[in-house]
């Protein structure tokens, strides 16, 4: 499989000032604010996208996802995960806007993303590493991932894989970016919780590269 020509180390280094060093070659960035026009961007994407609730393998049973996803990417980048495979749908020009502002900032062309839709409170993400062997740079010690939270803000929970007990927590929405780079999801698990607090809806989309 071939490698990406470029490592997350160059992010790092090209948004040093926003990012936080987790130890042990992981690391993330956050810039908050980082697109302008979330509230128009978020209601545009769910208008337009495919949006639907999947049902993945957990273990022996088929489990409903607790939020609507869709997956775009260049042809070729098939995702596995939970049991699924699944099909790119084609960019949409929304999605190609936030994909070119991406590369003006990190200088990486993200050749897919998924796109989560938490319609309230009781939507969520448990806890897991995004460390699929196709993703890139070079899985699962050089995986990098763009996150991009639009809308209402929600608790993004990450804690250690061997020390659980250490956790980084952000509130994310309204047009912030998170990079995670390095070693981050072979060293740490991340989660996007259920809450009973009143919570508008928010829209993530998560530009990784399918190698």
């Amino acid at each position: 499989m071939a490698e990406w020509p470029v490592s997350s180390e160059t992010v790092r280094r090209r948004l040093a000032p926003h990012v936080i060093d987790l130890g042990e070659d992981a690391w993330v960035a956050v810039l908050a604010g980082w697109l302008a026009d979330h509230e128009a961007t978020a209601d545009a994407l769910v208008a337009t996208l495919p949006l639907r609730v999947e049902l993945l393998r957990i273990g022996a049973r088929e489990v409903a996802t607790p939020r609507r996803t869709s997956w775009h990417g260049d042809p070729g980048s098939t995702y596995a995960y939970s049991g699924r495979t699944f099909a790119p749908e084609a960019w949409t020009p929304e999605l190609e806007r936030i994909r070119d502002a991406l590369e003006a900032t990190t200088g990486v062309r993200f050749g897919s993303v998924l796109v989560n839709e938490y319609r309230g409170g009781r939507d969520s993400m448990g806890w897991h590493a995004d460390d699929e062997p196709e993703l890139g740079p070079r899985a699962p010690d050089d995986v990098l991932i763009a996150s991009v939270s639009l809308g209402a803000r929600r608790r993004f929970v990450m804690r250690h894989r061997r020390r659980p007990a250490e956790k980084r927590e952000w509130a994310l929405g309204a047009g912030d970016l998170l990079v995670m780079g390095g070693a981050t999801q072979r060293r740490w698990q991340h989660a996007v919780p259920k809450t009973a607090k009143p919570v508008g809806a928010r829209v993530n989309l998560t530009f990784r590269i399918v190698r």
